[in-house]
């Protein structure tokens, strides 16, 4: 084949990929963009194009398209033109999940203010207002440990990356 049409893929990793995107769906992350980055972390070097990704896990192009959507909305993944092809290629961005997962910070403190706030509606009802504080007080710890899971995690895959 010629540099406009390259031979397909070969999808590696398809059953741990389906059972990862499996896995994140059952919490709440959304099921077909939940495949689609399990299929992109499985991908070759270049990434997918959408047709490729349609083919591996066969769905159709509109699933497609609204999984990769989400998915960059989230900036979890990014769009690639390279002049030798005639597709757009879908790859990973680097160390996004875990940027995903420590900029919450900010969101788990203001969480933890309406869910205190809810809390402090209920007067006479202590069971409500204990459930509330202790969710609230679980989301501050998060915000307050995850700059220190970041500095950790740095320090563990510096160490990976040195052996």
């Amino acid at each position: 084949m010629n540099a406009q049409d390259p031979s397909p893929p070969v999808h590696h990793g398809v059953d741990a990929a389906e059972a990862a995107a499996a896995m994140i769906a059952a919490v709440g992350f959304p099921r077909m963009p939940g495949r689609v980055m399990m299929a992109l972390i499985a991908a070759p070097a270049d990434g997918y194009t959408a047709a490729e990704l349609g083919d591996r896990l066969g769905v159709s192009a509109a699933a497609v398209s609204g999984a990769v959507r989400y998915l960059q909305t989230i900036q979890v993944i990014r769009r690639v033109s390279r002049p030798d092809r005639r597709r757009d290629q879908y790859v990973i961005i680097p160390d996004t999940w875990y940027g995903l997962m420590t900029n919450n910070g900010p969101i788990y403190d203001r969480l933890a203010a309406h869910i205190e706030a809810i809390g402090a509606e209920h007067d006479e009802d202590h069971a409500a207002r204990d459930r509330a504080s202790e969710m609230a007080e679980f989301f501050r710890f998060m915000a307050r440990r995850m700059p220190e899971l970041v500095d950790e995690w740095e320090t563990y895959r510096a160490g990976l990356r040195d052996t």
